[in-house]
């Protein structure tokens, strides 16, 4: 069973932030999420980290105005997913801004795998012929494909976030917060917003050169919606500093200046760019994105995002739509076949797998595109690492993982190729998520090995979901007024949007679009249950509420987790209590403990 827990803070933060304006309940949200002063909530550009703390920029930098300089040819290589989308595209579009003759190349997963490999580069060398090829969100791991680079005489700068191996790449120069003596403090930054920092570096290089004395010089301020939809989609940690990317970014976006292609996704996406926030870009804008390098080719939705003509834009996005509607529905059948095979397997090993500490499942028929999507799926419902498999090129099947709290998957993978030298073909990711590939027929004891490294580094208690919340509200504090707040900040991974529990008296529901139950919740302020309830029944303290794709009948008192959520309909705007979890009234779940 879940067990719900109330976010502990700093007293003396809370008090800071307190004393600086915020209401208590914005200082104790604060507080509990590592804010200690006022000024980290800052979101203007100036507070952004300098780029100078980057290892390796300001070399970096020369070196492409040299490029730029010499008309060399520059070949931008993307990952295929909506962090690489991005940060391609906003390579492309800068480095045109800058006079570079530049061109983009993005591998098809299916037929090359991750990242520079020597393949890749040999077909960059055969179709275009580059004199520079900068990787965007890969190539820290590419020793073999920048080294196959080096051989035909192209030169080669890395751009990534990922978690480098224990050799680096023999690249001219590598950007990456994560590599060794890079003293850049955001360590979790996108790979968008890697490449976005070299952009910096590299203006101001230009400028010094007086490259913009008869041009005016470009506002890279321009190109932050495209960093914010990145940074977002690629579930990065939100701290400081990628707060104010992601903040600027949508503030672009609200005020309808968004790029034709982000504008042609929320159109399909039937959004409405004013009332945009991190939810529509990760899971809105960000799916439909990703769909063109789960199921077919990313270069679908870099076109979509470096081009300025709308309709051409609209009609890639599309397809990208399409693409998604179709990697749902694979999605769906892969999910409930994974979930029958699971039950298959714990008919025949129960007690093994009700005591295993991960899951890892394999089977021929599932597409690798979506396996990542589904190992998310399966470790939200049995709160486990999960590995899931799909068939790959030759003899090898590749795997996709997603992680719990307490379980760095990447250091896990690690270890287990320690232990087990030449089980784990390659390998790469970060804590929450990672991909490897493996030999067909190593399913079975790689599943053992990472079994065995999971016992190691988790314990029972690591295995039991812990939902925080923010604990409870006021009835002075529930007001729209505060989910309007809540609604325009940014929220995300590390920094999650506000969350409460609490008791209520279910006064009436009723089945809305035949999967919704829709509520007319009262709250209590003790567990006097029934006794109290009647009490409150007479009040006028009633809200409304809404729990999705749930239309069984909620018992009379509950105890639910809850946010505030804004509900607009026939033109009328009221508050309304998005129910994200609810157990029944008696329920062991509740811990209150600070």
């Amino acid at each position: 069973m879940a067990k719900i827990t109330t976010r502990s803070y700093d007293l003396r933060s809370f008090q800071t932030l307190n004393g600086s304006g915020l209401p208590p309940v914005l200082a104790r949200i604060f507080a509990a999420r590592g804010i200690e002063n006022s000024s980290q909530l800052e979101s203007e550009l100036t507070s952004l980290i300098p780029f100078g703390h980057l290892k390796n920029i300001t070399v970096t930098a020369t070196l492409l105005a040299d490029a730029i300089a010499t008309k060399k040819r520059l070949l931008i290589v993307a990952d295929y997913d909506s962090d690489g989308a991005t940060a391609c595209a906003v390579g492309i579009r800068i480095l045109r801004k800058f006079g570079a003759t530049i061109d983009y190349l993005v591998p098809n997963r299916f037929q090359f795998g991750y990242g520079l490999t020597p393949e890749i580069v040999l077909l960059a060398h055969e179709t275009k012929q580059p004199d520079l090829l900068i990787t965007v969100d890969n190539g820290i791991a590419s020793v073999e494909g920048v080294s196959a680079a080096n051989s035909l005489g192209i030169q080669v700068i890395i751009t990534d976030h990922h978690l480098p191996g224990d050799e680096l790449p023999a690249a001219m120069a590598i950007i990456n917060p994560n590599q060794p003596g890079c003293p850049f403090p955001s360590k979790s930054i996108a790979g968008v917003g890697v490449i976005f920092y070299l952009m910096l570096a590299l203006r101001a290089e230009l400028r010094q050169r007086g490259a913009f004395t008869t041009n005016q010089e470009p506002n890279l301020a321009h190109f932050l919606d495209l960093v914010a939809l990145g940074t977002v989609a690629d579930v990065v940690k939100l701290d400081n500093n990628n707060r104010i990317l992601v903040q600027q970014g949508l503030h672009r976006i609200r005020k309808g200046r968004a790029c034709a292609g982000i504008n042609a996704l929320l159109q399909v996406s039937r959004r409405d760019c004013q009332q945009i926030s991190t939810y529509e870009l990760g899971f809105m804008l960000g799916p439909r994105l990703n769909a063109a390098g789960r199921l077919d080719d990313m270069s679908l939705g870099i076109e979509c995002l470096i081009s300025d003509d709308e309709v051409y834009a609209l009609e890639i996005a599309k397809q990208l739509d399409e693409l998604n509607r179709q990697r749902r529905e694979i999605e769906s059948t892969m999910q409930e076949s994974a979930l029958i095979k699971l039950e298959d397997v714990l008919k025949i090993r129960r007690e093994e797998i009700q005591t295993a500490f991960s899951i890892c499942l394999f089977d021929h028929d599932w597409h690798q595109g979506v396996i990542g999507i589904l190992a998310s799926r399966i470790k939200d419902k049995y709160h486990r690492p999960v590995i899931i498999f799909a068939p790959g090129n030759d003899d090898e099947i590749k795997g996709s993982g997603r992680s719990i709290n307490g379980f760095h998957l990447r250091d896990a993978l690690d270890l287990v190729a320690k232990r087990h030298p030449g089980l784990i073909r390659k390998f790469g990711g970060h804590a929450a998520a990672a991909g490897l590939t493996i030999n067909n027929g190593d399913f079975e004891k790689f599943r053992d090995a990472f079994e065995q490294v999971a016992q190691i580094l988790l314990t029972p208690a690591d295995l039991t979901q812990v939902i925080e919340t923010d604990g409870d509200l006021d009835l002075a504090e529930i007001n729209l007024e505060l989910a309007e707040y809540l609604e325009r900040q940014v929220w995300g991974q590390g920094f999650p949007q506000p969350s409460f529990n609490a008791q209520f008296y279910v006064e009436s529901q009723r089945i809305v679009g035949g999967k919704h139950l829709k509520l007319k919740l009262r709250k209590l302020d003790s567990a006097d249950g029934d006794q109290l309830a009647q009490t409150l029944r007479k009040s006028n303290d009633t809200y409304d509420g809404i729990l999705f794709f749930y239309n069984d009948p909620l018992p009379d008192v509950i105890n639910a987790v809850y946010r505030l959520q804004i509900n607009e309909y026939n033109g009328k705007t009221s508050l309304q209590f998005l129910l994200e979890h609810w157990f029944h009234a008696d329920s062991p779940a509740i811990d209150n403990a600070h």
